[in-house]
């Protein structure tokens, strides 16, 4: 092993509403006090229950992927297991989420810098929707 994760960092054009976003969705403390970094406009965090901890970094010039489209790829995705589909939906939808795909066992949507996450049965993507 050459090192362990620190955290997954995600850029946006608005650090803070973004954290906020994830902080509703997965639980957890935005922008808890770390050594490991400092918290400003440009950069707020989510320490999530369980010790990950979501990093999000402002880019002044941050252009969204525009999943699936392949000429402006997704980047990173996150798989959030939900207990059900449709009451996880309709909260990630209220928090400003936007559905973009329903597969089998999965939904695609965005997060309101546009990034990909997927809510998944507690399964994994393979189990029946």
């Amino acid at each position: 092993m050459i090192g362990k994760l620190q955290c997954v960092v995600l850029d946006c054009h608005y650090p803070a509403g973004l954290a906020h976003f994830y902080a509703a969705l997965l639980g957890g403390e935005t922008d808890r006090p770390d050594p490991r970094w400092s918290l400003d406009e440009y950069w707020s965090t989510v320490h999530v229950p369980g010790g990950m901890v979501l990093g999000f970094q402002r880019v002044e010039d941050y252009r969204p992927p525009m999943w699936p489209d392949p000429a402006h790829p997704q980047q990173l995705h996150l798989d959030i297991e939900v207990e059900d589909l449709d009451a996880a939906e309709a909260r990630v939808l209220e928090l400003g989420a936007v559905r973009k795909d329903v597969e089998t066992g999965w939904r695609v949507y965005l997060d309101p810098a546009g990034h990909p996450f997927c809510l998944v049965r507690g399964g994994g993507p393979g189990s029946a929707d």
